[in-house]
């Protein structure tokens, strides 16, 4: 595996130029954004216990290990709307004898936790193959706009999908704002600010170029804003990981932003009778289904947008497919394949 001279890495100092971006055409091994969807660790039918997370972190990274295999520089991402709508909702009912937390804390808390089963999983997977990696997470902080209008504007579904008179009922006992969330269900709506840039991408950068696998943006990642002062405080939202992965992979030199979803593939009109799957999609296709409105936000939109932005800013490739699909969707028998510009 391509090494870099050993440099120290610094937490939160940030670069001027993307880590790793002048470098990219002369590596030897193709570096992989990966993310994962939050119920990617809680299965339809589960509750979301320890055991459930266990089982699916450890199911998640077995099929990641056709990366590793392949010999991909690996950097993980996940949501975490499930479990930091488990949070949210816990702290509703906790009473004013128990301190509660700001959403920006609670996103933290699910980037720990998610990055430790995530962490704990990848490393018995490789040791199993006989194979000496170090992996580890980093808890992300994603610089938001504080004057986006999205904090007026809630969309991000979060926790339990909840018929539409118990979702009405939470809505006036709590204050929640809800809707439904692309024909599932209806969940609580969050804020979901557009990231601008991830403070920790050189270290990630760095990290990963040293061949070490890495779990970061848990979540999109902690928002955060810059006061007039220039200092960094949290603000209460949920980023889209989507959006946030495209950012970080743009921003480490990235060849392959890969998003694993529950479907094997991009869909035109999928919730139509016939919904169509896609195959290979250019950048022009890419930017013409978006416009004629073929990926629902909340679901498809997010992750068709950050691979399109991603290839716009010089990515060369992305890919849509599901877990079970991943070995075939690299050998290109199966998946979305978004081609940047050639």
């Amino acid at each position: 595996m391509h090494r870099i001279a050993r440099r120290r890495l610094f937490v939160g100092i940030v670069s001027s130029v993307p880590a790793e971006t002048a470098n990219a055409r002369a590596r030897t091994n193709p570096r992989v954004v990966v993310a994962l969807g939050g119920h990617a660790f809680t299965r339809p039918g589960q509750t979301g216990t320890h055991d459930d997370h266990l089982e699916n972190a450890a199911y998640i990274c077995e099929r990641l290990m056709t990366l590793v295999d392949r010999g991909y520089q690996l950097v993980i991402t996940h949501g975490n709307g499930p479990q930091v709508g488990s949070l949210l909702e816990r702290d509703e009912h906790r009473g004013d004898e128990l301190p509660t937390f700001p959403l920006d804390v609670l996103v933290a808390q699910t980037e720990g936790s998610l990055g430790y089963y995530m962490q704990q999983a990848l490393l018995n997977s490789l040791r199993r193959r006989g194979i000496r990696r170090f992996v580890v997470t980093v808890i992300t902080q994603v610089v938001v706009d504080a004057d986006d209008p999205a904090f007026d504007e809630p969309s991000k579904p979060v926790g339990p999908f909840l018929s539409e008179q118990e979702a009405v009922r939470r809505r006036d006992e709590f204050g929640w704002v809800v809707g439904e969330d692309s024909g599932r269900g209806w969940r609580r709506l969050v804020p979901s600010p557009t990231p601008q840039k991830v403070i920790q991408r050189q270290m990630i950068g760095e990290a990963v170029a040293q061949g070490h696998i890495v779990v970061a943006a848990g979540g999109g990642g902690i928002p955060v804003r810059k006061t007039l002062k220039g200092d960094y405080e949290g603000v209460e939202a949920v980023i889209d990981k989507d959006r946030t992965s495209g950012v970080l992979a743009r921003d480490i030199g990235a060849d392959l932003l890969l998003i694993l979803t529950s479907v094997d593939c991009a869909y035109l009109g999928f919730n139509s009778p016939s919904p169509e799957p896609l195959g290979a999609v250019t950048l022009a296709e890419c930017a013409r289904y978006m416009r004629d409105g073929h990926f629902p936000p909340g679901s498809m939109g997010p992750k068709v947008e950050a691979i399109h932005d991603f290839l716009l800013a010089g990515g060369a490739r992305g890919l849509i497919t599901s877990p079970e699909r991943l070995e075939d969707a690299l050998a290109g028998a199966a998946g979305t394949h978004f081609i940047g510009r050639i």
